[in-house]
């Protein structure tokens, strides 16, 4: 790999640290999705095979999981402006099932931003780039002092 693609590639891993659902490493109930942005692009992208115990019925993944998944990949874009953000609006169109154990491809991207609000789209497809599901949401840039925990 080249020193310009290395540069533009930046990684997120499950951080040990972190205790959230999606992509923290210190949730031992949680997934531990791990991603990676392409700063060229503007691509943020994850592959994943989501175990059966995420199953909704049948040996389908659970809707959440997939908003969930969209949700995850979505922010993550949020990293490439350096900036941090919550979630404001959500919405998934599931077009196709997804079988547990299937490996997929999650891929979200920025299509806009307008102050603090950034909106961004994403897909979820199978291996043969067949879409799966398609999501957008709006979210808006905070700042993390504004959320530590403070005593009562």
């Amino acid at each position: 790999m080249s020193n310009a693609m290395s540069e533009s590639v930046r990684k997120f891993p499950a951080k040990p640290d972190n205790v959230c659902f999606g992509c923290g490493g210190a949730n031992a109930a949680g997934l531990k999705l791990e991603f990676e942005a392409n700063a060229e692009t503007g691509r943020v992208t994850g592959r994943f095979k989501i175990a059966k115990e995420f199953q909704g019925s049948m040996g389908m993944l659970h809707g959440g999981i997939i908003a969930l998944l969209m949700d995850e990949a979505m922010g993550k874009v949020c990293r490439l402006s350096d900036v941090r953000a919550v979630t404001a609006e959500l919405s998934v169109k599931y077009l196709r099932p997804i079988q547990v154990e299937q490996e997929i491809v999650v891929e979200a991207f920025q299509v806009k931003r307008e102050g603090r609000d950034m909106y961004h789209e994403g897909t979820i497809s199978d291996v043969r780039g067949k879409v799966l599901a398609r999501g957008s949401g709006r979210f808006v840039v905070i700042n993390p002092a504004d959320f530590a925990k403070r005593d009562s």
